[in-house]
């Protein structure tokens, strides 16, 4: 093996000071999430969140620049993980094939992505909140604006086209993220909270991405019938 061929040392581990600090967000957020979900968004305080950890108000704000940073922090996570395995689908696939494979295969992965900063259920959860809480909702449409934006321009760059001279990315992207968006709200309508719900009713709505968009969606007439 040659020298350029030598694999890459394996980063160092972090220190004893940034895993302390690793530590201390990972229990402010667990900690927001928490007070989020029992009590509500607006109605909790930087404050309460501080003392949930017993740490000061500034400590806090050394880790998030205010409360919705924190609401978020997770679900920046779990859209990362998405964006990921998108990357990583094979360039065989078309781009709405590639996008169903890498929601369904983020979704099977999930725990293992966040597991070491939140457990699953306290995600799952918190996503919930999101999409009954006004404040949170106008933010998470925002941002999913901003999310599609970047999709966008992976799929383009996956197909060998320009975003901006052709709108075909964009178009793939704003059905697959529409479709995404109405999951979303009727799974955080329903009572089961569970990864498992949400992604039965995301394949199941993905699949109907193409019956959608035919010409005729009217059942044939049985003859005789009126």
């Amino acid at each position: 093996m040659t020298t350029d061929e030598r694999p890459a040392p394996p980063a160092p581990a972090p220190g004893l000071r940034e895993r302390k600090k690793r530590r201390t967000r990972d229990a402010l957020l667990r900690a927001a999430l928490l007070l989020f979900i029992s009590q509500g968004y607006e109605q909790t305080t930087v404050d309460e969140i501080a003392d949930a950890v017993d740490v000061s108000q500034r400590t806090f704000f050394r880790y998030f620049a205010n409360k919705e940073e924190a609401a978020f922090a997770v679900q920046d996570l779990v859209e990362s993980h998405f964006v990921a395995e998108l990357r990583a689908r094979p360039a065989s696939e078309g781009p709405l094939e590639a996008l169903r494979a890498a929601v369904l295969a983020a979704w099977d992965s999930v725990e293992e992505a966040i597991s070491a900063v939140v457990p699953v259920e306290l995600y799952m959860r918190s996503y919930q909140l999101i999409e009954s809480t006004p404040a949170l909702l106008a933010v998470h449409l925002r941002r999913s604006a901003e999310l599609e934006e970047q999709i966008s321009l992976l799929i383009a760059g996956r197909e060998g086209l320009d975003v901006d001279a052709d709108p075909r990315p964009r178009v793939a992207v704003a059905a697959f993220s529409g479709v995404m968006r109405v999951t979303g709200r009727l799974w955080g309508q329903g009572q089961d909270a569970s990864v498992a719900a949400i992604r039965r009713m995301t394949e199941a709505y993905l699949d109907q991405i193409g019956p959608a968009l035919a010409a005729d969606w009217r059942a044939p007439r049985v003859a005789g019938g009126s």
